[in-house]
């Protein structure tokens, strides 16, 4: 077969004449590459237009430091490149990605000036036409993709601000508390102490040794579950048996005891370890060593959720994690419920993941952007109210993702319109239409995966699949 024949099969060149498939012959050349060949270079000038005949070119770009694989050229009259015939200077007459041969094969280069000139000689008008698209539809689309991000940015920031909003308050709530315990702490610490110096000091010592004994045995005590009620009923018994052994403010410190499951029993034991004038003290070291141990367990549980939602993030946004890499689809999806949740509050989350679903060689940061957009449209659609199911499957080669609300359903005539750029039902400042453009983009160009909708009043479905390898 001759360059002739090929260009003739080929869409973009096949419905030229013969004179001007001629020039266009005589102005380009046929290049012959081997596996491993790179044709051309991300960020350098594309003054080369590149025409796939045969073969297939890997295409990737730089990424958090590493070679990222974007996409590939296959099919024969895919074409690369010629940017500079359109816009001879800036970022956007460079090659977008860099072009590396997986396989062996040929392609037929033309030189961007001569594709400028060649056009505007044959088709003066359509010439200036591209030229004015060109860079009107790159301008656009870059404010589009830039403002999508910053949206992102923001609702994710002002989600995770949320989040942390409650464990932070809690903990210092927790802090202030602590401090306050162990001032009261040292304080009955100090008048036991100065009890102590008016007696036998080794009576003091053997007093204090039966003190922390008791107050060991009231921490291990298991507090069997009350109602509200039998609590304040506790509560009262205690404070009241405080009162009458002289303790002040005897309602500051029944609370805790009450709750570490002190009775009458164990106060009176309290009792007969010191004389009168330790019983205070005694009681109020106890309660403090006690509430402090609460506020130590609080602290914990509160920095321990502010660390899980850190690591939550950390997973939504997959830092310190390479581009590509093995992904389980579940954690991705649990990451992404987790920054949303403060969008799901009034909304039930069923899930139903597979237990056998491998994992799947993706580009988990752009998954999170997958799923981040279909859940969030699916919590948009309940207008805060409903029943979100997730489900996972695995059907053959592929895992299949289902994302369904039980919101209001998509029209129609909309659902052949939602992967459509800039298609948008949201108001102005709630979206931009490009989020299951991208959305679509992640899941069939980067993936080889596929999205679609299925919808009805009352049940829109999401369904994603994606290839377990690559």
């Amino acid at each position: 077969m001759t360059l002739e024949d090929d260009l003739r099969t080929t869409p973009l060149t096949s419905t030229l004449s013969v004179d001007h498939l001629a020039e266009l012959m005589c102005a380009g050349r046929e290049v012959a590459f081997e596996p491993g060949d790179e044709l051309f270079h991300e960020g350098r000038p594309a003054e080369e237009l590149w025409v796939l005949l045969d073969g297939t070119i890997e295409l990737s770009k730089r990424t958090g430091g590493q070679q990222v694989a974007v996409a590939a050229m296959k099919d024969r009259g895919q074409w690369a490149g010629g940017f500079t015939a359109w816009t001879a200077t800036g970022a956007d007459a460079v090659y977008r990605a860099s072009g590396r041969a997986l396989t062996g094969g040929r392609m037929f280069v033309v030189p961007s000036s001569e594709v400028g000139r060649l056009v505007g000689e044959w088709l003066p008008f359509a010439k200036h036409m591209i030229m004015g698209i060109y860079g009107t539809v790159r301008s656009i689309d870059a404010t589009a993709r830039e403002q999508e991000k910053l949206v992102a940015l923001g609702m994710h920031a002002a989600r995770m601000a949320h989040e942390l909003n409650n464990p932070a308050a809690a903990s210092l709530r927790a802090v202030e508390g602590l401090r306050e315990a162990c001032s009261e702490m040292l304080l009955s610490l100090g008048a036991l102490a100065e009890n102590a110096a008016e007696s036998d000091p080794a009576t003091a010592a053997v007093r204090f040794v039966a003190l922390d004994k008791l107050r060991l045995e009231l921490a291990e005590r298991t507090v069997v579950a009350e109602s509200p009620v039998e609590r304040m009923d506790r509560e009262e018994l205690v404070g009241t048996w405080l009162a009458d052994h002289g303790v002040h403010q005897a309602w500051e410190i029944a609370a805790v005891l009450a709750s570490a499951g002190a009775d009458i029993e164990w106060l009176d034991r309290l009792a007969s370890l010191n004389d009168p004038r330790e019983v205070g003290p005694s009681a109020r070291w106890v309660s403090s060593v006690l509430n402090a141990g609460q506020l130590l367990d609080q602290l914990a549980d509160t920095t321990s959720r502010i660390a899980n939602l850190i690591d939550a993030a950390k997973s939504y946004s997959q830092m310190d994690r390479a581009p590509l890499q093995d992904v389980d689809v579940r954690d991705g999806i649990e990451s992404t419920l987790t920054m949303l949740g403060s969008n799901l509050k009034a909304i039930a989350v069923e899930r139903s993941f597979a237990i056998d679903l491998p994992k799947i060689e993706a580009f988990a940061a752009e998954l999170t952007q997958v799923w981040t957009n279909l859940i969030g449209n699916a919590i948009d659609a309940m207008s805060g109210g409903g029943t979100l199911r997730l489900a996972t499957r695995l059907d053959g080669d592929h895992i299949v993702v289902e994302v369904t609300d039980s919101g209001h359903g998509i029209d129609a005539d909309v659902l052949k319109q939602v992967f459509e750029p800039f298609f948008t039902t949201k108001p102005l400042t709630k979206g931009t239409g490009l989020g299951l453009d991208i959305t679509r983009r992640i899941v069939a160009e980067r993936h080889g995966g596929s999205i679609g909708f299925v919808s009805r009043p009352g049940e829109t479905t999401a369904t994603v699949r994606l290839p377990i390898r690559r």
